[in-house]
């Protein structure tokens, strides 16, 4: 189960970070260059308050069969509201095991960071 977990929420913590560029990118056509139209801002910004809420949604439901302390998913959460930090926290929880689960040896896990056994000489 972690690793379908860890896989839903790195789907979304990336697709959090790239909605929140596009609609960024919407808004600086819209106010700053002040190209004809709307930029795109009212689909960007639909698009992204979507992405939004099933990113917080995924990240409350993920949070126990990936193991996270209380703390952990408050930086989860908190990822959310500063552009393009749900992609920082998700590398920084892949670096730091936060995504491959308390059974990851059992369940399949991520394990990209596993540590490796020494070999004998």
């Amino acid at each position: 189960m972690s690793s379908k977990a860890a896989y839903a929420f790195r789907v979304a913590a990336v697709a959090e970070a790239l909605s929140w560029a596009a609609l960024l990118v919407g808004m600086f056509l819209k106010y700053v260059v002040h190209s004809s139209g709307e930029g795109g801002v009212p689909v960007l910004g639909m698009v992204h308050g979507v992405v939004f809420v099933l990113y917080v949604v995924i990240s409350l439901s993920v949070a126990k069969p990936l193991g996270w302390r209380p703390k952990t998913l408050v930086l989860a959460l908190l990822a959310s509201i500063p552009p393009l930090f749900t992609w920082l926290f998700e590398k920084w929880a892949l670096r730091n095991g936060k995504l491959d689960g308390p059974q990851r040896l059992s369940h399949g896990g991520v394990g990209l960071f596993q540590a490796k056994e020494p070999v004998a000489v």
